[in-house]
């Protein structure tokens, strides 16, 4: 359990991500998909979320199994 911070976690069953991509995952427009196929946007916005609020990003990932990617946000709490 985490004190003074949100954790959000989002795991999937997917190929995985290849090690030689992982830096390159959170560039704008980079994406592994055909071209047509996407646009590769929607983790250069998650990125650019994160930063603005300071987050922690911790991805794993393996081969032919999956990634996980969690989030942890500080936020203020306040004792009345």
């Amino acid at each position: 359990m985490l004190k003074d911070s949100i954790e959000i976690k989002v795991k999937d069953n997917g190929y995985g991500i290849p090690e030689n991509i992982k830096e390159k995952i959170f560039q704008p427009f980079f994406t592994t998909k055909p071209t047509g196929s996407g646009t590769g946007l929607g983790l250069s916005i998650i990125n650019k979320l994160l930063y603005l609020f300071e987050a922690k990003l911790h991805i794993e990932s393996e081969l032919d199994v999956g990634s996980s990617f969690s989030f942890e946000i500080s936020v203020e709490v306040s004792k009345k």
